[in-house]
C-alpha cells in the first residue's frame, strides 16, 4: 500500500508501507574497505590488458600519455569528491543519490540513468571481448562467441544471486589473479624497455605534429576516450554503501586505495607495453600484453602464455564486478520509483534478483546481436562521461549550498578539486564525438527517452521514504526552518 504524500519541486510522492522497504533490503556488513578496494580495481582491470592501446593510433604515444595524465587527474579529483559525498550520504544510489540532493529529482535521475547506461552496456562489451579471447586461444573448440556470452552471464549472475559477500570474495580472488599477471608482465619486461620504441609512429602532416605527437594536437583529444580505459568504472565503489561494514569510513578508504593502485598500473602499462614492442605495432593489437612479450623476446614463450591466459581473468573480473554495479544502480532507482518498482525486490539472500537478471538479458542480446564490443564500450564511455560532469557538479553545489552538512571525509582542495574534474569531464564528453559519433548519438537517444519516461510517468510516482529521497526531504525541511 502507498499513500499520497504531496508534491515537491514538480514531482509527486507516495509514502509506502514498511513492507515495501522490507522487500527491498540489501545485506549490510558484507564488505570492509579491502573488499571495496578490490571491487574498485576489479571494475577497471580489464582496461589494463587491452583497449587502451588503440589510443596510440589516435594520438601516438605522446598524445596518449597526455590524455592519460589528464584523465588520471580527472578521476583522482572526482574520486576525492565522491569519497566525501559517499561518507556524508552512504546510500545504494551513490552518484544518483548525490545528484538527487544537489540537483533535484531531474538531475538525480539523469545522473543515475547515465551511470546505468555505463554499467549495463559495459558487461555486454566485455563479454564480446571475452568471446574473442576464448576463440583466439582455441578453447573448447568454439568458433562463435555467443555461447561464451551466455555462459558468462549465467555463471556470474548466478554467483551474485548466491549472495553479495560470496560474490565480492570471488571477485577479489579473480582480480588478484589478474593483478599477479600484470606484476609478472612488469617483472619480465622491464629489462626489455627501449625509450626509442615509444616514438616509432611516423608523424603526419596534422597541425602540431611531431615525433612526440605524430597526429598533432587534435590527437590528444581523440585519445581521451582511451585514457579513460585505465580508470573507467572505479566510481562505482560507493554503490556498495548499504552493504559495507562502516560505510562512512570504508567507502572513502576503499575508493581512494583502488584509484591509487590503478594509477600505478596505468603508468606501467603505458610505458612498458609500447616501450618494449613499439607504439606502431601495439596501436592495432587486440591482445597487446602477450604480443609485446613475443615481440620483445622474439617469439612465443611461457611468460607470454601465462599473461595470455591470466589476461582472461582480468576481463572476467571486470565483467563480474560491473554486473554488481548495474544491479545496485538499477535497484536504487527502482526502489525510489524512478524506474518500475518491481525491479528492486530482493530475495531471501538479500540480492536484487530482477535488477541482476533483466539487464543481464538485455546485455546478452546486445552482445549476441551486435557482436561489436568497440561500439558497446564507446556507448558506455559516453554515458560515464556525462555522469562524471553531473557528479562533480553535485559536489560543488553541495559544498556551496550545504556547508554545514556532516562530512566524515572532506575532499582535499574542496570545490577547486572537483572543478578541475568537471572541466576535464566536459572535455571527455566532447572527445567521444571525435571517436564514435554513432555511439554518442545512441547514448544521447537513450537519455532522452529515459527523461521523457520520467517527465510523463515516474515523476508522479516517487517513493517518499526511499533513502535517497529522505536525504532530499531532510534538506528541504532544513531550508524551511532556516
Amino acid at each position: 500500500m502507498a499513500t499520497p504524500t504531496g508534491r515537491r519541486k514538480n514531482v509527486e510522492y507516495e509514502t509506502v508501507e514498511g513492507s515495501y522497504l522490507q522487500q527491498r533490503q540489501l545485506r549490510r556488513g558484507a564488505a570492509g574497505w579491502v573488499l571495496l578496494a578490490g571491487l574498485g580495481v576489479a571494475y577497471v582491470i580489464s582496461g589494463d590488458f587491452a583497449g587502451w592501446n588503440n589510443g596510440l593510433a589516435q594520438g601516438g604515444w605522446g598524445g596518449l600519455l597526455i590524455a592519460t595524465v589528464l584523465m588520471a587527474v580527472m578521476y583522482a579529483c572526482m574520486v576525492f569528491g565522491l569519497a566525501e559525498m559517499a561518507s556524508a550520504m552512504p546510500v545504494a544510489g551513490a552518484g544518483y543519490g548525490f545528484a538527487r540532493r544537489a540537483l533535484g529529482p531531474t538531475g538525480g535521475f539523469a545522473t543515475g540513468t547515465a551511470i546505468l547506461i555505463e554499467y549495463a552496456i559495459a558487461p555486454a562489451a566485455i563479454s564480446v571481448f571475452i568471446g574473442g579471447y576464448v576463440e583466439a586461444l582455441g578453447l573448447f573448440g568454439l568458433t562463435s562467441g555467443w555461447p561464451v556470452f551466455l555462459v558468462c552471464y549465467l555463471i556470474f549472475i548466478g554467483v551474485h544471486l548466491w549472495g553479495v559477500g560470496e560474490a565480492l570474495r570471488v571477485i577479489f580472488v579473480v582480480t588478484a589473479i589478474a593483478v599477479v599477471a600484470l606484476v609478472v608482465f612488469v617483472v619480465g619486461m622491464i629489462g626489455k624497455f627501449d625509450a626509442g620504441k615509444l616514438f616509432d609512429i611516423v608523424p603526419t602532416d596534422a597541425v602540431g605534429a611531431s615525433t612526440f605527437l605524430p597526429f598533432g594536437v587534435a590527437g590528444v583529444l581523440a585519445a581521451f576516450v582511451y585514457g579513460i580505459w585505465f580508470f573507467l568504472a572505479v566510481e562505482g565503489v560507493p554503490l556498495a554503501a548499504e552493504e559495507a561494514g562502516d560505510p562512512r569510513r570504508d567507502l572513502p578508504r576503499g575508493i581512494i586505495a583502488a584509484m591509487a593502485i590503478l594509477v600505478v598500473f596505468a603508468a606501467l602499462m603505458l610505458v612498458l607495453v609500447p616501450g618494449t614492442a613499439g607504439s606502431q605495432l601495439m596501436s592495432t593489437s587486440t591482445n597487446p600484453l602477450p604480443e609485446a612479450i613475443r615481440a620483445a623476446y622474439g617469439g612465443d614463450n611461457l611468460l607470454a602464455q601465462f599473461v595470455n591466459y591470466a589476461g582472461l581473468a582480468g576481463l572476467v573480473a571486470s565483467f563480474f564486478s560491473i554486473i554488481y554495479a548495474y544491479s545496485r544502480q538499477l535497484f536504487a532507482l527502482s526502489r525510489a520509483g524512478y524506474l518500475p518498482r518491481w525491479l528492486s525486490v530482493t530475495g531471501r539472500r538479500k540480492t536484487p534478483y530482477l535488477a541482476l537478471v533483466v539487464p543481464g538479458v538485455v546485455g546478452f542480446l546486445l552482445a549476441a546481436i551486435t557482436q561489436n564490443g568497440a561500439l558497446l564500450i564507446n556507448i558506455a564511455v559516453f554515458g560515464a562521461a556525462v555522469s562524471y560532469v553531473l557528479m562533480n557538479l553535485s559536489h560543488i553545489v553541495l559544498r556551496v549550498r550545504e556547508p554545514g552538512l556532516e562530512r566524515p571525509y572532506r575532499t582535499p582542495g574542496g570545490v577547486i578539486t572537483t572543478g578541475i574534474a568537471t572541466v576535464l569531464a566536459l572535455a571527455a564528453v566532447i572527445a567521444t564525438f571525435f571517436v564514435d559519433r554513432i555511439a554518442a548519438g545512441i547514448t544521447a537517444g537513450i537519455l532522452i527517452i529515459a527523461l521523457a519516461y520520467f517527465y510523463f510517468y515516474s515523476r508522479h510516482r516517487l517513493v517518499a521514504n526511499a533513502p535517497e529521497e529522505e536525504f532530499a526531504a531532510i534538506k528541504s525541511a532544513e531550508q524551511e526552518l532556516s
